[in-house]
């Protein structure tokens, strides 16, 4: 039995997937998720979801689809779908100059700002924040700028992310070599305890961060996150159309705090998406501002 299925994966790796199958599967993840994959992109489903037909013992896309709708372990299969969909490339200090501006322009500024008004509290909001590469140099940024007199600051970062097992991840607080390619030597050493398994996190750090699993595509979720000083959502909205990406930045906007700012991935724009902020530029990056 057991090489009879070898033999199936390897015919399955070319399985095929047709237009109507295409559209069908299309819609499904749009309508659970908000993402939308373009049609250019079906060669994607081919590639990512062969493998999986055959873990599951399908011989179609269309058995794929059924089983996403009516198996008893479809919720189960919700959390391996968006893994095949999205893509969790991340890596700490990732776009060192657009998180250089931000930690000296947009982090010191709203610092200052909540100072002068005698509010010793800062809420973060990491949309997408996949194995917690984002959050946790978000964490450690605002230990480089406050340093001692951070233990006088109520600090809280929500992050979130469609995936439970990028959650899971991030808790554990435990990563590769390959996760600090573009973090500074300094800051690995700082913050981060070799381990038998890679590098680990500093409890200091952690302390910081909070960690949901939540879909940007349910509203009733993205309300009960706490009002923000800062909203990051870097290189996730590129996986949404443009009235899902009117949806997301809307609730953003109704999450900040006057004032506040979101960040976005450094490719990314809010043309045609939304008017509502104003566009603060710095040598690196993009903030766009809530006026108050």
């Amino acid at each position: 039995m057991g090489s009879l299925f070898s033999n199936s994966i390897t015919l399955r790796k070319s399985v095929r997937i047709s237009d109507e199958e295409f559209v069908q599967l299309r819609d499904f993840i749009y309508e659970k998720s908000g993402i939308f994959v373009d049609e250019k992109r079906k060669y994607l489903f081919e590639s990512r979801f062969s493998k999986r037909l055959a873990e599951l013992r399908l011989n179609s896309f269309s058995e794929y689809i059924k089983y996403l709708k009516f198996d008893a372990m479809k919720h189960q299969e919700l959390t391996k779908l968006f893994e095949l969909v999205t893509t969790n490339e991340t890596s700490f200090y990732r776009d060192i100059p657009q998180l250089k501006a931000f930690q000296e322009k947009v982090l010191k500024e709203k610092l200052d700002e909540q100072r002068d008004a005698g509010k010793l509290e800062l809420n973060i909001w990491s949309a997408g924040c996949s194995s917690g590469e984002e959050p946790y140099t978000l964490s450690i940024m605002l230990h480089e700028l406050l340093r001692m007199e951070l233990a006088r600051w109520k600090i809280s970062i929500t992050a979130v992310d469609l995936s439970p097992a990028m959650i899971e991840h991030a808790q554990k607080g435990v990563y590769k070599e390959y996760a600090f390619k573009t973090t500074p030597d300094e800051i690995k050493a700082r913050y981060f305890t070799e381990v038998e398994d890679g590098w680990k996190i500093k409890p200091p750090v952690t302390r910081l961060v909070n960690f949901r699993q939540m879909n940007l595509n349910e509203t009733p979720s993205l309300k009960r996150i706490p009002r923000s000083h800062v909203v990051f959502c870097r290189n996730v909205i590129i996986y949404f159309d443009l009235d899902m990406k009117k949806r997301v930045v809307s609730s953003f906007y109704d999450n900040l705090l006057p004032g506040g700012y979101m960040m976005l991935g450094h490719s990314e724009t809010l043309h045609k998406i939304s008017s509502s902020f104003k566009p603060v530029y710095h040598p690196g990056t993009i903030a766009y501002r809530k006026e108050d």
